[in-house]
């Protein structure tokens, strides 16, 4: 049997057999680009995977869900589900693994920044409140003020995306790395899976010999670091935890001490997987929160939650299921490994309802849908909760480490972005002594940039040269 005779075979089975119904049809070139892409869909698994996800409406989560227990280094937020634990020992020992060498940053960065009206990858997107740095040089800095404070060289992951993936080596490129080492820095894309048809479960065409590809889910970047030969690099080189965050957050600490060391406290975690957390604003705030079902520890998206279960509260007046997912984790790298491969099945698939542009393969007309034609399914790191033995999870302060830019306007915006930037900065120069200009809201009335390789935190800037007061409306940088 040929290969072409192979495939059609496969699709045929999966019916998927209108994807081999042109490939004759196509030049030499083309005809062998989409068999590459036919052998590299998990053909077997589709006919399941289409029933369950496509052609069968959702269904809600309910079941016998608990809120998360939580720890926080700070007193002030000790409730029902949240315990103390002491920073300065979680501190030291996070330290130690730094200066041991034995942690990487691992960035996703597989967006483009279309939503933002920025055409090129999320991470070149100009992201400081006073001088418009891109959030890769942001994380470059902070890596770079990691590896002067702890003397230590510290590697870099980056998840692309095939969209992505040239784009953002060429920037890397044409900026010098930041100032890093290009061979402390790895790029490899994550997996794809194909767009389906919403009624038919068909997969759909992006263009005559093109199927409609879109990126697995954050979830893939397990699978992408074994298949890259990640994992295989790091443990080669000693790291031990991968400190994992997504591109679009300016304020992420691409290394925190804190949170390496409760990953690392066998009396806290099984040191394999451990995650952050922030306090939800309000019972609406559109965020997933962390949850207990059934005894498995994992994220539940908002619109799973029932009205009664956005709004309960414990005696202290807090919410329940407040423990909202900021997507930053730490996992250990054999971790990593062995859900990449035994694991990655226990990971769950979610869908996407999505509108998808698209030709009819017989007639190569196009389709520009008004209203959602289709289903893409991606799986979520989160989910690995739910595979680890001792999965620990650390409240933080949402004014110090979140403040993402994922919308053109209003919340969540490169706006409120720069506002929350300033505001803790601002607060940083405060505390220092300096007189800070605030509006009647308490914002800062101004823009206030501080690079990490002048400060990491507030006690940092004890021996920087700073003036006494800022100006109200002004911009202030160091």
């Amino acid at each position: 049997m040929s290969r072409f005779d192979s495939l059609r075979s496969q699709l045929e089975a999966c019916g998927q057999s209108h994807v081999s119904c042109h490939i004759d049809q196509l030049g030499t070139d083309a005809a062998e680009a989409l068999m590459r892409r036919i052998e590299s869909l998990p053909l077997a698994e589709l006919p399941s995977l289409i029933q369950q996800f496509v052609l069968t409406p959702p269904a809600c989560t309910g079941g016998d869900l608990q809120p998360a227990q939580c720890v926080s280094v700070d007193s002030r937020r000790v409730c029902e589900s949240v315990s103390l634990v002491d920073e300065s020992s979680l501190r030291l020992r996070g330290e130690s693994m730094l200066v041991e060498g034995k942690v990487a940053a691992f960035t996703v960065a597989g967006g483009q920044g279309t939503r933002l009206g920025w055409a090129g990858p999320k991470g070149t997107f100009p992201a400081s409140a006073v001088t418009g740095k891109p959030l890769f040089r942001l994380f470059a800095e902070q890596i770079m003020a990691a590896q002067q404070k702890w003397g230590r060289t510290i590697r870099w992951y980056i998840l692309t995306s095939e969209i992505n993936d040239a784009q953002t080596r060429a920037f890397f490129l044409d900026n010098r790395c930041f100032g890093l080492d290009r061979r402390q820095i790895m790029m490899f894309p994550q997996g794809v899976m194909p767009a389906f048809d919403m009624k038919t479960g068909q997969i759909l065409f992006e263009s005559q010999g093109e199927l409609a590809m879109s990126p697995n889910g954050h979830g893939g970047s397990f699978a992408a670091l074994l298949s890259s030969g990640a994992i295989d690099q790091m443990e080669g080189r000693g790291v031990e935890a991968i400190s994992y965050f997504q591109v679009d957050n300016p304020l992420a600490p691409v290394l925190d001490p804190v949170f390496l060391g409760l990953h690392a406290d066998e009396s806290l975690s099984s040191g394999e997987f451990t995650s952050k957390m922030v306090s939800k604003t309000d019972p609406a705030e559109k965020v997933g929160v962390f949850g207990s079902m059934n005894g498995r520890l994992g994220v539940v998206e908002y619109s799973d939650l029932s009205t009664e279960q956005a709004q309960s509260v414990d005696d202290s007046g807090r919410l329940r299921f407040a423990a909202g997912n900021v997507a930053m984790h730490i996992m250990s790298t054999d971790f990593a490994r062995r859900v990449a491969t035994a694991g990655q099945d226990d990971l769950p698939w979610h869908r996407a309802v999505k509108k998808v542009s698209c030709i009819d393969p017989k007639t190569g007309d196009r389709h520009v849908p008004d209203e959602p034609n289709a289903i893409k399914v991606e799986r979520f790191v989160f989910d690995a909760m739910g595979i680890a033995t001792q999965p620990a999870i650390l409240e933080v302060s949402r004014s110090a480490e979140f403040a993402p830019i994922k919308n053109a306007t209003g919340p969540d915006s490169a706006e409120s972005s720069k506002q929350m930037q300033s505001d803790l900065y601002g607060s940083w120069l405060e505390q220092a002594g300096v007189s800070v200009p605030r509006r009647d809201d308490g914002g800062v009335d101004g823009a206030i940039e501080i690079s990490p390789l002048t400060a990491m935190s507030a006690s940092d800037l004890e021996h920087v040269e700073l003036p006494s007061e800022l100006t109200r409306s002004g911009n202030f940088t160091c």
